[in-house]
């Protein structure tokens, strides 16, 4: 029985299937001169993207950290190997752990590029009916077919699962933990509260100044203080501290989108409105695209952008509402830059961003009759660019604003996710 007086969920046998630094490994792999020394994954020193994407373990052992700037890596470890990344051989090696896992089971549901959650409780039994036995099987088997090593937690639920592989199973020898609901107290409850999954530095201090400092003692903290305190949110973190978590491992999970937004980190402060309203644009465009892409349409434009200066960050981040659905990048575009023009402080900006979000399937949107034949000519373009793009390339066919000094998009064209495939 739990604290709310309930029976505890039965217990499943989830994995979380993390790949050691997954980006690095995968480089390590391809060439295999790198193998004896410390590598980070990095992207172009010579831009603001020259921060370590990934670092290998040799390098992780002279202090380097995932996120933190290049220039700082080579500081600690001088003699350190910068490959820059192949966000397109990651992203194919991803799916590729994908369709291993789903022999184990079609219970698979990727939580990031490296992480993955699969349910076997139903076939749990086709290899041995072990967690660990079958754990160490699929360990073997990613390690044989692409070559790298992957941590498993396993739990009752995602949550454990993922605490499993988080606080034990990426520090032992075997690369394998299980927490179940009989040893949640005696493994888990010890650690220190910011070990516990969705807590950051922030929460910790707040949790740490009303006197919890350990996951038990906020387990045992009664769950009305919590919610009074932080509402929904509150209780979640009770939930967690004790191992309780009813969401399934859904294949379907990522499919609904809640917004469709594009970010970039710009190569130089862009200073003018000039500057500014061609990467408004080119974000917009790139929504639109994408909006389509997914067969979604949309209500509500925000906007954020961030100012150049590291000492006294600036910037904003607004939304508006618009008066009928849309995935057209022109609709899109003005109401961005209606609201960059609100609430710009004329400052010169480092990265911005655009999202459009309050979405439905576009089959089921109702067309205006006043604009019906104009939406539908919107329409038809959007259908022959997103055509021509889909067939010869991104950069097919732009703007011609793309084509000015401070155009994005042919460069972007030739990126995944930011960094050069």
């Amino acid at each position: 029985m739990n604290k709310a007086g309930s029976k505890m969920p039965r217990e499943r046998v989830i994995f979380l299937v993390d790949v050691q630094s997954f980006f690095a490994s995968i480089e390590k792999t391809a060439d295999r001169s790198l193998q004896h020394k410390p590598i980070v994954v990095a992207g172009d020193p010579e831009r603001r993207s020259g921060v370590i994407l990934a670092a290998c373990p040799l390098a992780k052992q002279w202090g380097i950290e995932t996120a933190e700037a290049l220039w700082e890596a080579q500081q600690k470890c001088p003699g350190v190997t910068v490959v820059k990344p192949h966000m397109q051989k990651y992203i194919e090696i991803s799916v590729q752990l994908t369709a291993i896992m789903e022999s184990f089971s079609d219970l698979v549901e990727p939580y990031s590029i490296d992480e993955q959650f699969i349910d076997l409780t139903p076939t749990l039994h086709l290899f041995g009916g072990s967690p660990y036995q079958a754990a160490r099987l699929l360990q073997h088997k990613i390690q044989q077919e692409i070559g790298v090593y992957a941590r498993i937690g396993i739990g009752p639920n995602k949550v454990l699962a993922k605490m499993a592989c988080d606080n034990f199973a990426k520090k032992n020898k075997e690369g394998i933990a299980h927490i179940s609901y009989d040893t949640l107290p005696a493994t888990l409850w010890p650690l220190p509260v910011r070990s516990l999954f969705g807590v950051g530095s922030r929460m910790s201090r707040h949790l740490e100044r009303m006197g919890i400092r350990t996951i038990g003692q906020l387990a045992q903290t009664p769950v009305e203080r919590l919610r009074k305190k932080w509402g929904i949110n509150g209780e979640r973190l009770w939930l967690t501290a004790n191992g309780i978590d009813e969401s399934p491992v859904s294949p379907r999970s990522h499919d609904e989108q809640k917004a469709i937004g594009h970010h970039m980190t710009l190569p130089r402060d862009y200073e003018t409105l000039e500057q500014i309203k061609v990467i408004l644009l080119e974000l917009s465009e790139e929504v639109g695209r994408r909006a389509r892409r997914k067969g979604y349409v949309g209500d509500t434009v925000s906007v954020g952008v961030r100012g150049a200066r590291f000492d006294l960050p600036t910037g904003f981040h607004r939304q508006t509402k618009l008066t009928e659905k849309t995935n057209d990048g022109l609709d899109v575009f003005k109401a961005a830059f209606d609201l960059f023009c609100t609430h710009w402080d004329g400052e010169p900006i480092r990265s911005a961003g655009v999202a459009l979000s309050g979405l439905e399937p576009d089959h089921c949107r109702q067309l205006s009759l006043f604009n019906f034949e104009t939406t539908l000519k919107k329409e038809r373009l959007s259908k022959a660019v997103d055509h021509i793009k889909n067939k010869y390339g991104a950069a097919a066919i732009l703007r011609a604003a793309s084509l000015t000094a401070a155009g994005q998009a042919r460069d972007r064209a030739q990126k995944i996710g930011g960094h050069y495939k």
